[in-house]
Parts: structure tokens; sequence; C-alpha cells
């Protein structure tokens, strides 16, 4: 079973293995991925080629060969009864959303936020953002930046907006903003585990990490994913 990332790599690289008789470069592809960082694709084509489905051809630049397609050229789908975040992409920025809607809400933005290892927030109180009115409900929200790639699996990339909603209980499974010991703060998938809370990314690459009674708070729900290429 392939990612959506891994597919569309996979599908990338066959193309171009067809069309230009040359595999394509780590630039190429993070590019035609939408990836901020090549360390993203390299971990995508070592699942590929666990997976069986690609061959790295040794002593020779941009050499990969394709060994098998998925039996359909569809997309994976997503799994059933899991939380996928709004995602607002395909070159639709937030400057470009705002232009097409007179209805708007002004909501703060807060910095980065990790989606890797935790990292305190940055709040600045003068930075703002402009979201369609439509896309939000009744409550508070804040917007954040999401950095690093524990989430990718959730589609939930390094450099992509996530605009939280802000309230102090989540649902186990629910994708929530998380501060730990009252000093870091990261974006994971949350889940109890009796009295302990479990912050889980949605990467092999990255570990669960488990909190004891009163280490964690919630500070949000994600609602909206803004990606810009």
């Amino acid at each position: 079973m392939l990612t959506n990332k891994q597919f569309e790599l996979l599908q990338f690289v066959d193309q171009q293995l067809n069309s230009k008789g040359v595999s394509p470069s780590f630039d190429e592809m993070k590019d035609a991925l939408g990836l901020k960082s090549k360390s993203g694709i390299h971990r995508l084509i070592k699942g590929l080629e666990e997976r069986g489905f690609i061959r790295r051809l040794a002593h020779r630049a941009r050499a990969l060969e394709v060994i098998k397609l998925p039996t359909t050229l569809n997309p994976p789908k997503e799994p059933k009864k899991k939380f996928k975040p709004n995602v607002i992409d395909g070159g639709l920025g937030l400057d470009s959303l705002t232009n097409k809607n007179n209805q708007l809400s002004q909501i703060p933005f807060y910095g980065k936020i990790a989606a890797g290892l935790p990292l305190e927030a940055v709040r600045n109180e003068n930075s703002t953002i402009n979201i369609p009115t439509g896309m939000l409900g009744t409550g508070k929200y804040y917007a954040l930046e999401v950095e690093g790639d524990s989430m990718i699996n959730a589609g939930i990339f390094d450099g992509d907006t996530a605009i939280i909603e802000q309230n102090e209980t989540a649902d186990n499974g629910t994708i929530v903003v998380a501060l730990i010991d009252n000093q870091e703060v990261t974006l994971k998938r949350l889940r109890r585990r009796g009295d302990s809370i479990a912050l889980e990314p949605e990467n092999e690459q990255h570990k669960t990490q488990i909190y004891g009674p009163g280490r964690v708070q919630v500070q949000g729900h994600l609602k909206v994913i803004f990606r810009q290429y």
C-alpha cells in the first residue's frame, strides 16, 4: 500500500523516464511534489525501494529504475474514519483567496509550530492574516506556520499554514496544537491512554511521545490547511 506522496513520486519518475529517458533530479522531484526540502524525497524513495517499486542503479547519477507500477493508476484511497484537514492548494495562496472573497475574517498569526520535534510557538500580536469568513465557524481562531515533516501522511507539510480553532478539549484522534510542560508547542494527533496522553506523528520516521497526567494542554484543533506552491 502506497501513501499518496509515494504514488505521486512513482508516477512522476515513470513519466520522466518514458518521456526523457532519464530519471528526474531530486530538485525536480521536490518541486513536482510541492515539498520544501529534498529530505522528504529521500524518505519517499526509500519507502518505494522497500516496497519493491523502484531500484537505484549503482555508480550512476540520477539513476532510478521503475520496477513495477501499482495494479491501478488511481491514487491510493484515504483511510476511512480518519481525520484529514481541508487543504487549499494548487496555487491558491492566501492572497488569491482574500482577493476573491469580500467577506473576510482577520485572525492572529502566531508564528511557527513544529510538526517534527516540539518547538515553542512565537506569538506576534501584530501579525494577522485574512481568511474567508465562510471557512470559519463561530469559534475563535489563530494561524500557525507548520515546520517539519512528521505529519506528512495526514497531508500536512513543511511550510503549510494551519488554521486552528481555539479550544481546551479534543476527541481522541483529533489533530491538535498541544502545549507540553507549559514550554513547548507541537502539532500532533492526540490519543488518550488512561491518565496519559500520547501525541502521535503521521510519519513512520518519527516516534509517538507519551506524557503523564497534567503535562499536555490542548490549545486548539486543526480546522484548515493552506498551501501555496
